[in-house]
């Protein structure tokens, strides 16, 4: 039987003894609303431009990694500079699965979820093992070697990369198809998010803010502070595998030297801060900043690979609290949640 109750500026739902609580105030969910809705009418408004269309879903995608990568770097409390391994996993997996063995995305799906857990369990003692400094160089390295057997072994077809990877959705038209791929996009990264924030609302939030701010102090209070590193370490970087797995199917092809290099890193790395210096919603406005950026300096011709990191630099030091944080400081009563990274 389920019972409603009204509180203050709450509907409560109970079901047996669980309890789903939703704040009916408009300032906790008016300004998400829109802003989904919002980019829901993107791939409609320039269904006729699919150059635009890929820039959507690449925004998407970037955003989708950028989501739990701030989560992850709160949860551990450690610095994470090579996420784009874990999107190199996913879209090899499904990249390889699909040529060799002809899947579709929804058959290597599953099989993706298992690689990112396997690889993000073996790779977790490192969340313990490597303090600070240690932590960001190994994973820095993770990804470089990986681009190296990328090189090596020629299954991954090295600097060309796989292609002829089955489509995220085939129905014989390619506008309708690029909609739906961008509207699929869309409902990953909002998915993301809804995660995201729903972790940081509840006692695991509270458990990675308390490893982020001190984690000392929170195995002294009785926090198995190893296993909650663990289980944050391999959720996320599961998470982030997906966003490989929906690249290759987006795009067709995945090649190692699109998203194994330093520069790919950088951009994931500069949408999480320039977007709000880990604010959760702050990553979705650094994706699309910086994609945009990306574009509109291409008319600059070759210049663009200088102007990029150049501006990216700028931003990086004039932007203190982000694009996100900008907002924030002139709509204060807006309610959103807040990742408070240490540096170490």
């Amino acid at each position: 039987m389920v019972k409603i109750e009204h509180k203050r500026a709450l509907l409560v739902f109970r079901f047996g003894d669980k309890k789903f609580e939703w704040p009916i105030e408009t300032r906790y969910w008016r300004n998400p609303i829109l802003g989904v809705a919002f980019l829901a009418l993107l791939p409609v408004i320039f269904s006729s431009h699919p150059d635009i269309l890929s820039l959507i879903a690449t925004a998407n995608i970037y955003a989708c990694i950028a989501i739990p990568l701030a989560w992850q770097m709160t949860g551990i409390g450690r610095l994470n500079f090579g996420p784009q391994a874990f999107v190199g996993i996913g879209g090899f997996t499904a990249g390889l699965l699909s040529i060799h063995l002809g899947w579709g995305p929804w058959a290597t799906f599953p099989i993706v979820i298992i690689t990112g857990i396997l690889f993000g369990l073996i790779l977790s003692p490192l969340t313990n093992i490597a303090k600070g400094l240690y932590f960001s160089l190994v994973t820095l390295i993770l990804p470089l070697i990986f681009l190296e057997i990328t090189y090596y072994f020629g299954i991954f077809k090295g600097e060309t990369g796989l292609f002829g990877i089955a489509p995220m959705i085939s129905i014989g038209n390619i506008v309708a198809e690029l909609i739906i791929a961008n509207y699929f996009s869309l409902i990953m990264m909002v998915l993301f998010l809804f995660v995201v924030v729903k972790v940081f609302d509840s006692r695991i939030g509270l458990y990675s803010a308390a490893i982020n701010d001190d984690e000392e102090v929170a195995n002294n209070l009785g926090l198995n502070i190893k296993k909650w590193k663990i289980i944050c370490f391999v959720v996320t970087s599961v998470m982030i595998t997906l966003a490989g797995w929906f690249s290759a199917h987006y795009f067709g092809t995945f090649a190692g030297v699109t998203y194994l290099q330093l520069p790919f890193m950088l951009k994931i790395l500069m949408i999480v801060m320039i977007g709000g210096r880990g604010d959760v919603y702050g990553a979705i406005y650094g994706a699309y900043f910086i994609v945009i950026l990306e574009k509109v300096l291409t008319i600059f011709g070759t210049a663009n690979y200088l102007l990029f990191p150049l501006i990216l630099l700028i931003l990086l030091f004039t932007l203190r609290e982000g694009i996100y944080g900008i907002y924030r400081k002139h709509k204060y009563r807006e309610y959103y949640p807040t990742i408070r990274v240490r540096k170490r």
